[in-house]
């Protein structure tokens, strides 16, 4: 007879990732080596903050997004040269005395990123203008954000943070450090929809389509709340509303906001929004 507390109760796991072959998925189909990556920061500025530690770990995958080899774990810390918030101590763990007279390796961490096929952040909006103002020789590269490029609800999961994601997926870890989430973002990408196929082979999928950056210029003020309640995001530097899509939203997103924004009556100074189409070298910027 089973336990009837077994169906109260819930075990995680930590995430323990070792080096070498995991003896999952097929290397004699094509492989393909991700850097995955993660930053603690000063703040939340890339134009004024400054990157304290710097995460990276690669793994090579298939195209069914099986991961078959993962590599050492690579972390730095830097002295950003002023006093930390006291916010970032709080929630890193990192103090001052920590970071006293230390230094990323520019030379080591730009060749390890730039050693990958594709760079995978949790948050490539933040992540990737904090690591290539900091390592200003990092080519071109194509970039994957875990956030916004899975379909998590679709997946059986609810939320968007990694640590929730985890917790859902059966695993724990130390977050709020750059290796930590790191190694938490690998064990992620492993799981399996439920349809079976890994997380990873919806990311590497959905990274290599384009996506449309929509400004809604001139749209009256009057429909801010519409905008907003779009998904818009207000941009006080440009001043206007904007929102990336992916290809298969462009046609309804653009009907949205002919009915919505710039409807006779709507009050818009534009006959139409601004849209510049983006693809995985040039998106998050």
């Amino acid at each position: 007879m089973s336990d009837p507390m077994d169906i109260d109760t819930r075990q995680l796991r930590r995430v323990r990732l070792g080096v070498g072959e995991t003896g999952f998925g097929d290397p004699d189909l094509p492989l393909r080596t991700a850097a995955v990556i993660d930053v603690e920061t000063t703040g939340l500025d890339p134009a004024s903050d400054k990157v304290i530690e710097l995460a990276v770990r690669r793994f090579r995958y298939d195209t069914r997004g099986h991961i078959v080899e993962i590599g050492k774990s690579w972390c730095w810390r830097e002295d950003p040269g002023v006093p930390l918030p006291d916010d970032i101590v709080r929630i890193t763990g990192i103090t001052d005395q920590d970071l006293l007279g230390r230094r990323i390796d520019d030379r080591v961490a730009t060749d390890v990123i730039a050693s990958a096929d594709v760079v995978i952040a949790h948050n490539a909006a933040f992540d990737r203008p904090m690591v290539e103002q900091r390592l200003t020789r990092l080519p071109p590269m194509q970039w994957a954000c875990s956030c916004r490029e899975i379909d998590w609800a679709a997946a059986g999961f609810e939320g968007r943070s990694l640590g929730w994601l985890c917790a859902q997926a059966g695993w724990f870890y130390d977050a709020h450090r750059a290796e930590g989430d790191v190694d938490a973002l690998i064990q992620l990408l492993r799981h399996e929809r439920t349809d079976g196929w890994p997380l990873l082979y919806e990311l590497d999928g959905s990274s290599s389509r384009d996506s449309f950056l929509i400004a809604a210029v001139g749209s009256a003020f009057s429909t801010k709340d519409a905008l907003r309640m779009r998904g818009y995001r207000w941009d006080p530097k440009e001043q206007v509303w904007w929102r990336e899509v992916f290809e298969g939203d462009l046609v309804i997103e653009e009907a949205w906001l002919a009915n919505e924004v710039y409807a006779g009556g709507k009050g818009a100074k534009s006959i139409g929004p601004r849209i510049t189409r983006r693809d995985a070298y040039s998106r998050y910027r």
